[in-house]
């Protein structure tokens, strides 16, 4: 039986989108993109959500890239110009399913630098019964030892939890350690998803 709910944090809880920094800078949504493409790529920000420190990889990049110096030192110094605000309806959802009894808990791929600069910033973490971030743990998903620790760290059995996620990586992650895994949309659809499962 369903007992625990787990939540990704970016896109899913909250809105974080590097584009709300670079497009108003470069002023040329094209430019951007290409920025965050070839020179500051997602899969750069991950070392950061796998425990480097945000220095490290700043300077590791700009031995690559120094003709970007600058924009480079941006991504982190102005970090938080990358932040939205909370996913329409899930502080609501999160709410709901609480009061109706359901644990509810945070699972995120995160730096432990830039975490703290947002964990009291908006209210749905304050619902969250523990979490558990990537950066922290040196560890991120889709490997098995980031969901482990919060089975672990909270005395949860897998086959009692769902984990949601915008990555369907992240969701498969989760079913390869017993944890039913669902791919975030909107908060309507989660709704419908999660009631499906719950009357099971």
């Amino acid at each position: 039986m369903i007992r625990n709910l787990i939540f990704d944090f970016g896109s899913v809880l909250v809105d974080w989108d590097p584009h709300y920094l670079y497009v108003p800078y470069f002023g040329d949504a094209s430019k951007a993109e290409w920025f965050l493409t070839e020179i500051c790529p997602y899969t750069w920000n991950t070392q950061a959500d796998a425990g480097r420190s945000l220095q490290e990889i700043t300077e590791e990049r700009i031995a690559l890239y120094p003709q970007w110096e600058k924009e480079i030192r941006m991504y982190y110094d102005r970090w938080i110009e990358m932040m939205g605000g909370q996913i329409p309806g899930m502080e609501e959802l999160v709410s709901d399913y609480k009061a109706r009894g359901y644990g509810v808990w945070g699972l995120t791929n995160w730096s432990r630098e830039t975490f703290p600069l947002v964990r009291h910033r908006y209210p749905v973490f304050d619902l969250l019964d523990g979490i558990v971030v990537s950066g922290e743990e040196r560890t991120a998903k889709p490997g098995p030892e980031l969901y482990r620790i919060l089975l672990d760290r909270y005395a949860l059995q897998a086959e009692t939890c769902v984990f949601i996620d915008d990555s369907p990586r992240n969701a498969a992650g989760a079913e390869a350690v017993g944890i039913r895994g669902l791919v975030f949309r909107d908060a309507a659809q989660l709704r419908r998803d999660l009631d499906e499962i719950l009357s099971e």
